[in-house]
């Protein structure tokens, strides 16, 4: 491929690498999604309970790949108390700083725009309780999602001055403040978690990522609304795949036009050059004297007149008359 046509589609070849890196994002996370939501389905939901022991001594290892418990939680320790309420305590803490800012973007407009300048995450070991059952929650920071009470949630606007503002205007970006937040995961919250179910020699319980790399959940959803979620959010993927499927095959058809379009232009000025030599070889052939005597003809085609040596001949005659 010529880079004078890759010059033509230089355009269509930009979306063509943009939609198919789109494109390839979009089928990972739908497979991904469709891997998720198969397990999901198939997982059993236990009880914590007797009988939950008895249901793991079924699989191998004493491991459950994927299972679905719901549990009070509870520190196997001291707490975690809250920074902005003293009479609120858990077992997971996440304290967030954003800032708020006005940006002007490219294109020359003021827009809203947040960015998170600091986050803290402590927590500390805890169970899912079901009256004298346990099952320990290993790597909960760990969970793809984890829901939490938001504890407070509190803005702090700024006041610019006028050298703030005539910065902000040279810059680009003026402020507008600051946002504190800090979430929990409360202790007595009564939570789903989903994944690896296993037992320990000592014939303690515990739930952790699992190895297959599934994700672990620790949500305060049901199986049932967490499996209408994933299979909204498969639906989404799917209408992604359709429409930056369509706009590759748009692009893929465009580059392909006119590469078939370039390629018959190219072969139809074959063609006029061909018929063109092949119109001055019959032109030459008709002016040609006939019977030429063998001192004349060509010594390799031997039909030919010698043209070269007839060429020299007429310049030798145009420099003596010089």
């Amino acid at each position: 491929m010529s880079m004078d046509f890759l010059s033509e589609v230089i355009g269509e070849t930009v979306i063509l690498g943009i939609d198919s890196l789109i494109l390839g994002f979009c089928v990972k996370q739908l497979s991904k999604c469709k891997h998720i939501l198969n397990a999901l389905q198939s997982a059993p939901v236990l009880d914590i309970d007797g009988t939950l022991s008895k249901e793991i001594s079924k699989f191998p290892n004493n491991t459950i790949p994927y299972v679905v418990i719901r549990g009070l939680v509870k520190p196997l320790g001291n707490p975690i108390t809250s920074n902005y309420n003293s009479t609120v305590t858990g077992v997971v803490q996440r304290l967030t700083i954003k800032e708020h800012v006005i940006a002007r973007t490219s294109a020359g407009f003021w827009s809203d725009q947040t960015r998170t300048i600091h986050e803290v995450c402590n927590a500390t070991p805890f169970v899912l309780s079901n009256g004298k059952y346990n099952v320990e929650v290993i790597e909960a920071m760990a969970a793809e999602l984890l829901d939490m009470d938001v504890i407070s949630d509190k803005f702090e606007p700024m006041s610019p001055g006028v050298i703030d503002h005539v910065w902000g205007f040279f810059s680009g970006v003026r402020q507008r403040g600051l946002q504190t937040m800090e979430e929990m995961l409360r202790d007595g919250s009564y939570i789903t978690a989903i994944g690896e179910l296993s037992r320990t020699k000592s014939g303690a319980l515990k739930i952790q990522p699992p190895k297959n790399g599934l994700p672990l959940y620790l949500t305060t959803a049901t199986k049932s609304s967490l499996l209408k979620r994933l299979a909204s959010s498969r639906d989404f993927l799917r209408i992604l795949l359709v429409v930056f499927g369509t706009v590759a095959l748009a692009a893929s058809g465009r580059i392909a036009y006119k590469y078939l379009k370039r390629r018959r232009r190219k072969v139809v000025e074959e063609c006029m050059k061909k018929q063109l030599a092949a119109g001055r070889k019959e032109r030459r052939a008709h002016a040609r004297e006939k019977n030429l005597s063998e001192v004349q003809l060509c010594v390799v085609c031997t039909e030919n007149p010698k043209e070269l040596q007839e060429l020299l001949l007429k310049t030798g005659e145009a420099v003596l008359n010089c």
